[in-house]
């Protein structure tokens, strides 16, 4: 038996009812009819009726609700200096005219479409009864207020993500479908600020000017949209670009322990594309809102906020809010794509994101898997890291660049999430905990680490001499855990060991100090060529810095020639262990 819910803001006196039934009735031709009357004093005048999906109101909320969606959708389309278009319900139903008659008595406009009613609200989840047009992924209003997400499609019911404070849902809202998934805000008029997880700003500056939007899920490039991945994004951090470099359109993991330096790799990765023609987003998930401040400042004191895009879900974000923080950026990264600029993305961090996305699944009931999460984990992150490319010459070659993080426990990299995420990119860069206590930063552990790209990814003059730094330092490494028990070592072993420990500590590197390519090949052609043989150790950081201000000064044309040629010539070697000669004397001569 059918059951068909009238609502009215007060009773219906016997003929009303009798209309009602008699119209159902005839649309309804051979079907048993039971009928419920509601009082619901919210809708202030009329009525509502909900036959299954279909809603037919006729009630004064209604009518307002309809009014003030018209009104701000003409004030939009006015605002943007297009023709004003009178909005279409989707999914709307024509009722006969028979029925519309009958309606009268209620209300003087008659609006009917197809909807459900929220049974279930809370913790940014909500279940909805009906909807049965709804789709995975749209966008659904509820009565005008709130939007959500569907993800669950039940066959009686629909499970879905408040866009909001899940307060402002309750029992017995209206929902309707869109017919649209959810878009933000996009273009360079969001360089320099810092937005929320829909693209609204949240930095005070005032709002945003452009009017361009994209969704936030978009089918990455097809293989035959992309190019090939062999033109190096520098990081500045000497010991990545030379052992673990990253081509535009990679997408590169970095992992680690907490509190080892991975968002530094990252804050320095897009302080060193200044003037480099290469647009940041920096994506914070589940972040302190102090911190995010902390990087904000950070940013904007070495001139970095002018090409960067902050988009931030803080902890106290719903668990929605986060889940939709790297789409959001990634569809932002997009934008500039297609124009074929180059964009570089950073996730910050893609556990945080894993976990946001396990809540959301356990309050919508869905089966968990291992650890709890989700059996769509690993499609979750392959569907987000997939859009970072490199574009053919034919799509514009414009390129994105993917920096995901992912903290571990205890360095334990075969953990569930880690194992997902290192499947999908192209290369991770491993920081170790012990590295990082023992003072050695960045602390990245090249046994583990790797950059699938690899050389190609470099140019002429950093993999010349690069070559056999890796190897090299993955035997020292070795050696020295067996120096430390304090065995006889012969001659060799001894030389390797003291080379091993001046290139460590050629490699480590400040805090938020990139160097230039250039000044990279340099400082590491006379750590290679073991011209700092005679530096004490604890000296050698010391001596690279004058040494870099001294080529600067009297031998600037070596580093304007490697800038154009990205070669290292033989002349340019021979006057770099001139310069070395010189400030090695030097050097002596005012630390004697």
């Amino acid at each position: 038996m059918k059951n068909i819910k009238v609502f009215s803001a007060s009773a219906l006196d016997a003929q009303n009812r009798k209309k009602i039934e008699a119209s159902f009735a005839k649309k309804h031709v051979g079907e048993e009819l039971s009928f419920s009357y509601e009082i619901d004093v919210k809708l202030i005048g009329g009525v509502l009726i909900i036959d299954g999906a279909d809603y037919y109101d006729a009630s004064v909320k209604g009518q307002l609700s309809a009014l003030k969606k018209a009104d701000t959708d003409e004030h939009k389309v006015s605002a943007k200096n297009k023709n004003k278009a009178k909005p279409i319900a989707p999914g709307e139903i024509i009722a006969d005219e028979g029925f519309l008659a009958v309606l009268n008595d209620f209300k003087p406009q008659f609006s009917s479409s197809r909807a459900g009613t929220v049974i279930f609200s809370g913790d940014g989840v909500v279940k909805i009864q009906g909807l049965q047009d709804a789709k995975y992924g749209e966008l659904l209003d509820i009565e005008g207020s709130v939007m959500a997400i569907a993800l669950n499609l039940e066959e009686n019911e629909v499970g879905a993500i408040v866009l909001a404070d899940d307060d402002k849902v309750s029992s017995g809202m209206i929902v309707h479908t869109t017919g649209r998934i959810v878009e933000v805000p996009v273009g360079e008029e969001l360089l320099g600020r810092v937005v929320n997880s829909l693209g609204v700003p949240v930095d005070g500056m005032g709002e945003l000017v452009t009017t361009k939007k994209r969704p936030i899920e978009a089918h990455a490039p097809e293989i035959v949209e992309r190019g090939k991945v062999n033109q190096p994004l520098q990081t500045g951090i000497l010991a990545i670009d030379s052992m673990i470099p990253i081509g535009k359109g990679q997408r590169e993991l970095i992992i680690g322990d907490r509190q080892t330096g991975k968002t530094a790799i990252a804050i320095d990765t897009i302080i060193n594309q200044k003037d480099k023609n290469v647009m940041c987003i920096y994506v914070a998930i589940g972040q302190k809102a102090s911190t995010i401040s902390n990087v904000m400042h950070t940013l904007a004191e070495h001139g970095a906020m002018d090409y960067t895009t902050i988009v931030c879900s803080t902890a106290r974000d719903s668990s929605p809010m986060q889940y939709i923080a790297p789409f959001a950026g990634c569809a932002m990264a997009e934008e500039l794509m297609y124009q074929g600029k180059d964009v570089l993305i950073v996730y910050d961090d893609l556990t945080k994101h894993a976990v946001a996305y396990r809540a959301m699944s356990l309050l919508l009931k869905r089966p968990p898997g291992r650890e709890a999460y989700p059996g769509d984990i690993f499609y979750l992150h392959s569907r987000l890291l997939e859009r970072a490319a490199k574009l053919s010459a034919k799509k514009g070659g414009g390129s994105i660049t993917a920096l995901p993080i992912v903290e571990t426990l205890a360095g334990d990299i075969s953990a569930y999430i880690p194992t997902n995420i290192i499947s999908i990119t192209d290369g991770q860069i491993y920081l170790e905990q012990e590295l990082f206590n023992a003072g050695i930063r960045p602390a990245v552990n090249v046994g583990l680490s790797v950059s699938r790209v690899g050389s190609s990814a470099q140019i002429k003059a950093m993999k010349s001499i690069s070559g056999k730094l890796r190897l090299d330092l993955s035997q020292y490494r070795e050696l020295a855990v067996f120096a430390q028990f304090g065995s006889d070592l012969d001659t060799a072993t001894s030389a390797m060991l003291e080379q091993g420990e001046r290139t460590t500590e050629s490699l480590k590197q400040e805090l938020n100090s990139p160097l230039d390519i250039e000044h990279q090949i340099i400082i590491l052609y006379i750590t290679i060529k073991e011209f700092l043989k005679k530096i004490p150790v604890k000296k050698i950081r010391e001596f690279n810095k004058g040494f870099l201000e001294y080529v600067q000064i009297n031998y600037q044309h070596i580093i304007d020639n490697i800038h154009k040629t990205k070669e290292l010539g033989m002349e340019d070697c021979l006057d770099i262990e001139d310069a070395v000669k010189q400030y090695s004397d030097y050097f002596f001569k005012l630390n004697a």
